[in-house]
């Protein structure tokens, strides 16, 4: 059984992050792998709570307390496979998920502090790689049925291996050159270096999986032709149609950006892909507005690339140091300041500011951005921003990065040629059993639920693939650790 007394004997410890002047000077990431000692006294702080509220705080169902005593005895094997008994790609949420379970650890009661769930769970499937432990999972009988999955990022990838190790052909298609969506191309290598891409798509392709690269399915494939060939599809396009400011004067000017055309460009270089990126911050004094992870990842990017200074604006202001239980009671996710690793390299965090103009230099270049201080307030669910007279000031800027969020999918022939339309979100609706309008036409991630969590992703894909296996009339059942109306754990108002 757990120790009753772990999180007596420990403090909540994670592995010091690698120093900032030599993390800056490469894109490796910023955490060094725990040693076991640490790991497996952070594993001993789990008290196997009679209600585990951590499975509540992370869709995917995660049997956190099991792999927590299964890390403190040493017992890395079975800790992989209690992991991978409910998350496909615990590599990837490990690094990139803020850690809902956390938020709702019993150890976070009152101010308490959580076990450190995510640091565990990423170092168990670096044990796992290192013992070897992780094999492809070749299905004997094949179903004879073929799926079609369009778009490559987690919540594609989670349900062509479920899919797939049901025995179903199936083939995942995406736009760009390289399987991974936003993992690939958005997420910055000091947070995910691609070998962890990598590793899982060779399991993939062992386990059945095709992948095609280039395919901008509705354009170069017509929804037609993906009908015609195969037996339900899934729609895992994500949501990355950039939310933007096209109404402040001078948003026109050279220099302004989405934030990921900044941090596709960069990871493009990165990986050796491009030369160089036409959207860099070198030499220039950048202006992030967005204070969200997106806005963070852009910050340590400009920070490895050689800005001379960074401010990153955020319209609300400063939030507290600790939960607010009459604002988030526990165990819901909590609104307070959170310190990224890209914060400690540098840079300037604004708060309750706004931008009224974007300036130009004569010629058609941003030089500066004018911000006044703003207060925020709600009215029948609208926001109402009140600008401070008198506050107007300028920060200098040679690039703006717009990192404010996403409006959901794109706009693409593939939605017109299947009959499917975005909602009022920008997202695409789904039925109990994950279909669209469309009969036979599936959709999970973000393109359904709108911008989130990486491990809302791949609770969505699992979800999804079950009921495509049922749709199939595949034997048996898959897991479906979530519903199509599943929302995050919230406190009644």
């Amino acid at each position: 059984m757990p120790d009753p007394n772990g999180f007596l004997r420990y403090d909540r410890r994670v592995p010091a992050r690698r120093p900032v002047p030599v993390r800056i000077s490469d894109w490796r990431e910023v955490y060094p792998a725990a040693t076991d000692d640490l790991v497996r006294e952070q594993a001993t702080r789990c008290m196997d709570c009679g209600i585990p509220f951590c499975h509540d705080g992370c869709p995917l169902g995660n049997r956190i307390p099991d792999w927590n005593d299964l890390v403190r005895t040493g017992n890395w094997s079975h800790a992989i496979e209690s992991l991978h008994a409910t998350n496909n790609f615990p590599e990837f949420t490990g690094r990139l998920c803020p850690a809902p379970c956390e938020a709702a650890c019993v150890l976070g009661i009152s101010g308490g502090q959580p076990v450190t769930i995510k640091q565990v769970e990423v170092e168990i499937v670096n044990r796992a790689v290192d013992l070897d432990l992780i094999r492809p999972q070749v299905v004997a009988k094949p179903s004879g049925k073929r799926i079609a999955v369009v778009g490559s990022g987690p919540a594609g990838l989670a349900a062509a291996q479920q899919l797939a190790r049901a025995g179903h052909a199936v083939t995942v298609y995406e736009r760009d050159d390289k399987i991974g969506g936003l993992l690939r191309y958005g997420i910055p290598d000091f947070k995910l270096e691609k070998e962890h891409i990598d590793r899982r798509l060779e399991q993939l392709t062992a386990e059945g999986v095709g992948f095609v690269t280039g395919v901008n399915v509705g354009v170069d494939i017509t929804a037609e032709q993906l009908r015609a060939e195969y037996d339900a599809v899934l729609l895992a396009c994500g949501a990355l149609q950039g939310r933007d400011t096209p109404a402040t004067p001078g948003r026109a000017l050279r220099g302004v950006h989405q934030a990921m055309e900044h941090l596709v460009a960069a990871n493009r270089v990165v990986n050796g892909l491009e030369e160089s990126t036409p959207i860099d911050a070198a030499g220039k004094h950048v202006v992030i507005i967005g204070g969200g992870d997106t806005g963070a990842d852009c910050l340590g990017v400009a920070h490895r690339q050689g800005a001379v200074g960074v401010h990153q604006l955020d319209l609300y202001p400063v939030p507290p140091g600790s939960r607010d239980e009459n604002r988030d009671p526990w165990p819901t996710w909590p609104w307070i300041l959170r310190d990224y690793p890209a914060h400690e390299e540098g840079g300037e965090r604004v708060f309750a500011v706004a931008v009224q103009e974007f300036v130009d230099d004569g010629t058609g270049q941003v030089r500066a951005v004018r911000v006044a201080e703003v207060s925020v307030t709600k009215q029948d669910g609208q926001r109402i921003m009140t600008v401070k007279p008198g506050s107007e000031r300028e920060l200098p800027a040679d690039l703006v990065l717009l990192a404010i969020g996403f409006e959901g999918t794109e706009e693409q022939p593939l939605l017109d040629q299947l009959g499917v339309a975005r909602n009022r979100r920008g997202a695409i609706d789904a039925t109990a059993d994950w279909q669209t309008s469309t009969d036979g036409v599936f959709v999970a991630g973000d393109m359904h639920r709108g911008a989130s969590l990486i491990v809302w992703a791949i609770a969505e894909g699992r979800a999804a693939a079950a009921a495509i296996h049922t749709y199939l009339d595949g034997p048996g059942t898959l897991p479906a650790p979530v519903t199509a109306s599943a929302q995050p754990l919230t406190a009644a108002r």
